[in-house]
């Protein structure tokens, strides 16, 4: 396995579960918070982590402020083996932060204020230039200004690095944003943003994968929850059945998906075997609270792939 960055946001979750959301003006009690280190950058970092061979294979990008919850998340990947040398601190400005609402049924609903991770510039860019030899992937998200991941992602395809980018939040980009991505992974809403084709079910997956692909992207997988996910490439027009798990909380699935996604091509894996350890991951996850805590361990990722070959 090569070594894994990834550049992203930094966001220390703020959780309440609750019945429902409540309406304006309208209070409706909560049944339990907590905090939780997450931001789409800090839970690929801590997945891909877990999946990696050797503490110290995962670089992470990005910025914290000088605060508490900087400090907490920048220890927590530390614990998790993850290379921080990089991670910069940004004077006067919060850390990150999501509040989070999850539902019963598991579903979550989040809103963000990104802090620190507006900050990221061309240092960002600087300092994946710096470690990219010797990279079997580059993980991105749209949690930092646009024009740092695109500058990344040029980095990372000047040295023949594979790009992996999940497109969320969503933000519209420049026409040529996408074209040197290796894969997308749009969710079922993203892809509907993406391609003006609502994603319903499988059909509706496989259209709106061809049609963003179209644009120009090598290889499209848009997750779809239970239904599994649709690969789109020159190689692949398919569905991946899904893991069948007791469903707790979807935070931070996608980004588990990714995390494993990465590891499986920094290991030399093909895009379905990659995928696949993605999905493992991503059903682990989500039979958990939290959501850099709730990521897998190879072995667990492993074990569950193992049972449903």
């Amino acid at each position: 396995m090569k070594d894994v960055i990834v550049l992203g946001g930094l966001n220390m979750d703020l959780i309440v579960e609750t019945s429902r959301l409540a309406g304006p003006g309208e209070t409706v009690e909560g049944t339990r918070f907590y905090t939780a280190p997450g931001g789409k950058g800090g839970n690929q970092a801590v997945a891909a982590a877990r999946l990696a061979d050797d503490a110290g294979m995962v670089k992470m990008i990005g910025r914290i402020g000088e605060d508490g919850f900087g400090e907490e998340m920048a220890e927590f990947m530390q614990n998790e083996g993850i290379d921080t040398s990089l991670l910069r601190r940004t004077k006067d400005t919060a850390s990150g932060i999501a509040v989070i609402f999850i539902l019963p049924d598991g579903e979550n609903f989040v809103n963000p204020v990104y802090g620190a991770n507006a900050f990221c510039d061309e240092e960002q860019s600087d300092d994946i230039a710096g470690v990219i030899a010797g990279t079997g992937a580059l993980l991105c998200q749209q949690e930092v200004p646009l024009q740092v991941t695109f500058a990344s992602i040029e980095v990372a395809v000047g040295a023949g690095v594979p790009v992996v980018l999940d497109p969320a939040p969503v933000r519209e980009v420049p026409s040529d944003f996408y074209n040197s991505v290796t894969v997308l992974t749009p969710n079922q809403n993203e892809a509907y943003a993406m391609s003006g084709i609502e994603v319903l079910d499988v059909p509706s997956a496989r259209t709106a994968a061809k049609r963003i692909r179209d644009n120009g992207i090598e290889s499209v997988i848009v997750t779809l929850g239970e239904l599994g996910a649709w690969v789109e490439s020159s190689d692949f027009s398919e569905l991946l059945e899904p893991f069948k798990v007791d469903v707790l909380a979807t935070v931070a699935a996608g980004d588990a998906f990714n995390g494993g996604l990465g590891v499986g091509i920094s290991s030399g894996m093909s895009l379905l075997d990659a995928a696949r350890l993605g999905m493992a991951a991503g059903a682990i996850c989500v039979s958990r609270d939290g959501a850099q805590q709730a990521m897998p361990t190879r072995q667990e990722a492993e074990t569950l792939l193992a049972s449903q070959a």
